[in-house]
């Protein structure tokens, strides 16, 4: 465990934004982890935990506590039969997770290629892309518990998943330490359900396809949204999709419907408590389209989506942005956008 010399947050999120750090951490093993955390809750100190920093939204004034870098890395694989079984460290890359399980014909996570950030991220609000999400592989979470001052195991149950959203996401009782992942031995993807990645493949939904042509067409569709990172391209500089895509149930669907012209066709799709819509296409009917924005941010020139810094915004022009787009979605369809990313110091 040491200290490390970062003086802003910025130089620790995708979107390049946030203000000072008051005293950054940084952890390589689960044990410097619980202690970092253990000794600042002694202290009274607040803690800011860091992975990738790819679902942070920091306030330019940063964050005055302790900044708690997590950096733990490993792997451990044991087969079981038809599967093998991962305990995976929390601050292990995830893309590099996926590429490993894709080149040893691991199932089950090809489709969550390319995103960014650490495992112990993925379960806090259950990521997902192209048909999958980590709920679907996933076996427990081990955590450190800070109100009970325990080490403990969280079965899926446990972690409560929803779209977007588990029992971790929104407190800060549970610090991440590993992550289990049960996933099958196959050269093959599992069934292929996401409409845009069937064409891409040229396959049906439902068809199975070798594990690389799906992270290779997932990666390509990544790509021309800018939701892969590279330092060159702006459009790359956000927290991916900043709003989640809504769940109506029955009555505030009509309502939505109400709004619309006689015969408008709208992309939905049906969900466990009502009919998901697309936040990206709310967003651009009500007039906020690709590379919106006259200022250092502007919506993405290829993901409506994603806010992105065009290099020299501050965190106020970005929640500036947000905030403009969420309410005029409201006022045009009647519909409130949730964000995705966490909000540290400041608020939407």
């Amino acid at each position: 465990m040491s200290e490390v010399a970062v003086l802003t947050l910025a130089e620790l999120t995708t979107l390049r934004l946030g203000g000072p750090v008051g005293r950054l951490v940084c952890t390589g093993t689960a044990p410097e982890l619980v202690a970092a955390v253990r000794t600042a809750d002694a202290a009274g100190e607040p803690v800011l935990l860091v992975g990738g920093g790819s679902n942070l939204v920091v306030a330019d004034e940063g964050w005055p506590g302790v900044t708690v870098l997590i950096r733990t890395d490993g792997i451990d694989v044991r087969r079981d039969g038809d599967e093998v079984l991962l305990r995976v460290a929390a601050g292990a890359d995830w893309d590099g997770l996926v590429a490993r399980a894709v080149t040893a014909g691991w199932a089950g996570i090809e489709c969550l290629s390319g995103i960014p950030g650490r495992t112990g991220a993925t379960p806090v609000q259950n990521v997902g892309a192209y048909g999958q999400d980590v709920a679907q592989t996933l076996t427990d979470v081990t955590v450190w518990d800070r109100d009970a001052d325990m080490v403990a195991v969280l079965s899926t149950v446990d972690c409560a998943f929803g779209y977007r959203t588990s029992r971790l996401k929104h407190t800060d009782r549970y610090v991440v330490l590993d992550v289990g992942l049960r996933l099958p031995i196959s050269v093959l993807s599992r069934p292929i359900a996401y409409a845009e990645l069937a064409r891409a493949l040229g396959v049906q939904p439902g068809a199975q396809v070798p594990l690389a042509e799906v992270r290779d067409a997932v990666l390509e569709l990544r790509r021309g949204k800018g939701m892969v990172l590279d330092p060159d391209d702006n459009d790359t500089w956000s927290a991916g999709s900043f709003f989640t895509n809504p769940i109506l149930d029955e009555a505030e669907l009509a309502a939505f419907e109400r709004r619309l012209e006689p015969g408008t066709a709208y992309p939905s799709w049906p969900a466990e408590s009502g009919t998901k819509l697309s936040a990206g296409w709310l967003i651009e009917q009500s007039g906020f389209t690709k590379g919106y924005g006259d200022g250092p941010v502007r919506l993405s020139t290829k993901h409506t989506l994603a806010l992105t810094n065009r290099g020299a915004a501050r965190t106020a022009d970005l929640l500036t942005l947000a905030r403009q787009v969420r309410d005029g979605t409201r006022t045009r369809f009647g519909v409130e956008l949730r964000p995705e990313p966490k909000f540290v110091n400041c608020t939407l």
